[in-house]
């Protein structure tokens, strides 16, 4: 796996983790944000044939 891919990578999965604690904690702008990174890391991912395993 390249820096970029492992990159990425770790990007959705701390993105990820941001939005559930977000979600949980009832802050709903933070959870948009989150939600809109999250979004914009999968469409990057997509872009460069990065397979993102659905955690």
């Amino acid at each position: 796996m390249d820096a970029f891919t492992a990159g990425l990578l770790q990007r959705i999965r701390s993105t990820q983790y941001d939005l559930d604690r977000a979600r949980q904690s009832g802050d709903d702008f933070l959870a948009e944000v989150e939600q809109g990174e999250l979004d914009d890391l999968h469409r990057l991912a997509a872009e460069h044939g990065v397979h993102v395993n659905a955690a």
